[in-house]
């Protein structure tokens, strides 16, 4: 396929009444693990998690020529459409999505920081417009800090502003709004009623509804940031500890369930 061809097979996925899943990855080895999965049916890279394999902080400290380099080499290294992380836009969203675009990326998640609304909305306008000027129908997830950064105003409000947000969003050409942030259900409800039926993403933590539940309330993708990357540095652990303690390899494989 052409990139316009698989950045419309990625706009389609968020579209389509199935779930999207994308487990989040930070290099070419663990992007090539998780796509040889049956289920993989796109990519999603973790800044966070690219970021600390180089051995910089989250929020944008990684040099922004270093964090397109990795998600290229992800996007040539697998069969499948890929969307990167991009944080803020790194002081030119426009410039970074039309890089990205060359690096063979699709879509990307673009965050809003919660600065003035009419301030984000120029971002994804921006972002929109230079994926087009490639001839890219990219797949844009507008990622909105309304609950993240301004939990703190209460329930109501900060719902509110993310649905003033993710609508604004929407409007300037965004595929997906999406809202990070551990809550219920009721919250999933109120989002999915304020933005649309798959137009909202979430991120997978232990209080938002499992995967079939969201499918049902209409949520368009779930992901899953850095925490893949917590858990196989957590296993690597168990794994140099079990070879301190005087095990050997190769070990067999520990249950799941």
């Amino acid at each position: 396929m052409t990139l316009a061809d698989t950045a419309r097979e990625l706009r389609r996925l968020h579209a389509d009444p199935e779930l999207l899943q994308v487990v989040n990855v930070w290099d070419v080895a663990t992007a090539r693990a998780v796509a040889a999965l049956p289920g993989t049916r796109a990519i999603a890279t973790a800044s966070h998690s690219i970021a600390a394999a180089f051995g910089y902080p989250d929020g944008e400290q990684i040099p922004v020529d270093l964090m397109l380099d990795m998600a290229g080499r992800i996007a040539r290294a697998v069969d499948v459409p890929v969307t990167a992380d991009l944080e803020a836009g790194y002081g030119d969203a426009g410039e970074t999505i039309r890089r990205a675009v060359g690096e063979g990326i699709v879509g990307a998640n673009l965050e809003d920081e919660l600065k003035p609304i009419a301030e984000s909305v120029a971002a994804v306008e921006a972002a929109i417009a230079a994926a087009e000027a490639e001839g890219v129908p990219f797949a844009l997830n507008a990622r909105t800090d309304a609950f993240v950064h301004g939990r703190d105003r209460g329930r109501d409000a900060w719902i509110a502003d993310a649905v003033e947000r993710g609508r604004a969003y929407l409007d300037a050409g965004a595929t997906t709004v999406f809202v990070p942030g551990n809550f219920g259900e009721d919250v999933v409800v109120e989002l999915v009623a304020g933005l649309g039926e798959q137009r909202v993403s979430l991120i997978g933590l232990p209080d938002i509804p499992a995967p079939a539940r969201l499918q049902e309330l209409g949520v368009a993708r779930v992901s899953y940031g850095p925490l893949p990357q917590r858990v196989v540095l957590a296993e690597l652990q168990d794994l140099a500890s079990y070879l301190y303690d005087g095990g050997t390899l190769p070990l067999a494989p520990r249950p799941r369930g």
